[in-house]
């Protein structure tokens, strides 16, 4: 569909690049020409993922916790040593877990707000600040998650990624005079390995809606790949500050309650 080498002479960088849905993205730009920067707290697991990639292009691969400001600092320092540039952020690390509001620990709330918000804000302040701003060029891609009737079962990520919703439109408007554009993916549910990780009663609701999905199917790390590429690349050079839902539909037909129940069940 695009030129091979698109984005030729581009580098980006992918956090949470080691699997899933950040890994997809990461391949999909090699494949385009790009460089890529990949980050993950998990030091062994991004090695490997960094092995994979290589085979398709320059990849390169450092840990970083992206709730801590000085880890990002320093993740920019090895941009520039790597690089001397970067012109496309995607902002793909998060992380949650199913549980119902009225017996979510205060500790878990903190522990999603600050990854999944804070560290979404952190990242894009410091690679504006180290590159986009003084290049008078960028651009900020924001994976959010479907929100828009609510995340019952996950009111701590719910509440997380519409802020990210909200920070992609003041960022768009604050960073457009200095041709930085910043837009947000919002998936739907994905069929990754991140699903395995719910007890069976979980797994029972997740069989039951991919039956129930208009689409007849989840997506795939490849469908939200191509929303990434597309609001990346020159194709979508007048947009920004919006919000691609790739989600098949869900938003408006999903049983949102479903999981909020199936984890009711469990206590």
């Amino acid at each position: 569909m695009y030129a091979d080498q698109l984005f030729n002479n581009k580098v980006v960088l992918v956090t949470g690049g080691r699997s899933g849905i950040g890994f997809a993205i990461a391949a999909l730009f090699l494949h385009y020409g790009a460089s890529i920067v990949i980050c993950s707290r998990k030091e062994e697991a991004l090695k490997q993922a960094a092995e994979k990639l290589n085979k398709l292009g320059t990849c390169y691969a450092i840990p970083c916790d992206i709730r801590k400001p000085e880890e990002i600092e320093t993740l920019a320092d090895f941009i520039k040593e790597k690089t001397g540039r970067l012109d496309i952020l995607i902002n793909n690390a998060g992380g949650q877990f199913p549980a119902p509001a009225n017996v979510m620990a205060a500790k878990g709330w903190a522990a999603v707000i600050n990854n999944n918000l804070n560290g979404t804000f952190y990242m894009s302040q410091k690679m504006a600040n180290s590159f986009f701003i003084p290049q008078k060029e960028g651009t900020i891609v924001n994976i959010t998650a479907n929100v828009r009737n609510g995340f019952p079962g996950m009111a701590h990520t719910g509440a997380a990624r519409a802020g990210v919703e909200n920070l992609t439109k003041t960022l768009g408007q604050e960073w457009a005079n200095y041709n930085i554009r910043v837009n947000a993916v919002a998936p739907g549910t994905i069929a990754t390995t991140g699903l395995d990780q719910y007890p069976p009663i979980i797994q029972d609701h997740f069989k039951q809606q991919e039956q129930e999905h208009l689409m007849q199917r989840f997506g795939t790390a490849e469908d939200v790949a191509n929303a990434v590429l597309f609001l990346s690349s020159p194709l979508a050079s007048y947009i920004s500050g919006v919000t691609l839902a790739v989600d098949g539909l869900e938003q408006f037909a999903a049983n949102r309650m479903g999981l909020y129940k199936s984890m009711m069940k469990l206590l």
